[in-house]
């Protein structure tokens, strides 16, 4: 009889046994893409520089919230045992945070807070059960639950003060429980890399989805051509951000996941450049959402200037974030990239001042002249990669 067989059913949770998402992870991730969309409005609605730190540093939160069950339903079947029925109240849970963050910075802040406590109180329980005879497991949880709770009590006492001192708590508090996996033993943790892999580059097409509604949103007010254009370009942004992951990057990353055998060094792979390197993707996604967002609804207008910079530096930090993404998973360097990244932020004061629509085409002009430059230049190596990968399934 296998551990999981004869651990599971004693301890109420069952281990993972495949490499393939399951209906309830992507059923769960539905909410985390209420919770995207209400941290583009969070930025939206505020306006201005504070609103978009507002929106990022909520985003940081959900994201790391996300980023704990992404590990957890890695080492437990998340449909077997207790664990769907937990899943189910922290989706709850979840929900009830994301529906508080427009007004998180307001008169909801300790409800966004206390909400946001039981989705990780959940997350830590379940890990706990799974633990129970892993000694490695459980030493690693203990440090992650002790992290965690300091850092959702520096939360709920944000939430007594107001305006840029809530801000400046809050994302002490976002860095303190970033930084906690850092300091904690990382041979203890278990994950499955297929699986592990392809939940992080699903949750990159919910955010991108959220750039798709930001443009249905952006064009309430009417379609004309000018509108139209705008559209097309702005799916054509996100098809680039698309492609610029998952043409080669993606399934690279999770061969090499898969290939690092040392448990260590592997889950050091999986913490970097998953955990932490995909929330500025999805970050520079989100951003670039919020710029579509009123670029629609002003087609013929000049951008001010934070949206002009969510339009352009939004795919410049995703841009960046696969430039190290890249660095860390696979020990390239892609000087077109950073090449690129820079071209976009330069392109700020002059996206400033030109109609939306002209700004919209600039940022997808530049995208697609990286594309076509990587898909020139570097051929042989992308088919080399990429027949590795049809190979392996």
């Amino acid at each position: 009889m296998s551990a999981t067989d004869s651990h599971g059913p004693r301890i109420g949770v069952a281990l993972r046994r495949g490499d393939t998402v399951s209906p309830l992870e992507l059923f769960f991730d539905l909410v985390f893409v209420l919770a995207i969309t209400q941290c583009t409005a969070l930025m939206a609605h505020e306006g201005a520089w504070r609103g978009i730190a507002h929106g990022l540093v909520v985003l940081g939160l959900l994201w790391w919230s996300w980023v704990g069950y992404a590990w957890l339903t890695s080492v437990v079947d998340p449909d077997e045992g207790a664990v769907r029925l937990v899943l189910f109240a922290a989706m709850a849970a979840l929900l009830v945070s994301s529906l508080c963050v427009p007004a998180a910075f307001g008169n909801l802040g300790l409800t966004f807070a206390i909400a946001y406590g039981v989705v990780r109180a959940a997350h830590i329980a379940l890990f706990v059960l799974a633990s129970r005879d892993d000694r490695g497991l459980r030493h690693s949880v203990i440090g992650l639950a002790t992290s965690t709770a300091i850092a959702i009590a520096i939360l709920v006492v944000g939430t007594f003060a107001h305006g840029d001192a809530r801000l400046a708590i809050w994302t002490a508090a976002l860095v303190f429980d970033m930084a906690g996996p850092l300091f904690i033993d990382t041979s203890g943790w278990r994950l499955v890399p297929g699986h592990f892999a392809e939940r992080h580059g699903l949750i990159i097409i919910v955010a991108l989805g959220e750039s798709i509604v930001s443009i249905g949103v952006g064009a309430e007010a009417g379609v004309d051509g000018g509108v139209i254009v705008a559209a097309v370009l702005g799916i054509a942004v996100a098809a680039a951000l698309w492609w610029a992951y998952f043409d080669v990057a993606a399934p690279a990353a999770a061969q090499r996941l898969a290939e690092v055998e040392p448990v260590k060094l592997r889950n050091e792979l999986a913490r970097d450049a998953f955990s932490y390197l995909h929330l500025p993707m999805v970050a520079g996604i989100i951003l670039f959402a919020l710029g579509m967002k009123t670029a629609l609804a002003h087609v013929g207008a000049a951008l001010p200037w934070e949206t002009a910079a969510a339009l352009a530096g939004g795919p410049a930090l995703y841009v960046v974030a696969h430039v190290v993404f890249k660095r860390r998973a696979l020990g390239t360097f892609s000087l077109q990239r950073v090449i690129a990244a820079v071209a976009l932020l330069a392109c700020v004061p002059f996206v400033h001042r030109l109609a939306a629509l002209t700004a919209v085409a600039i940022v997808a002009l530049l995208l697609w002249g990286l594309l076509a430059f990587e898909t020139i230049r570097l051929a042989e190596a992308r088919r080399t990669v990429r027949d590795g990968e049809l190979y392996r399934r």
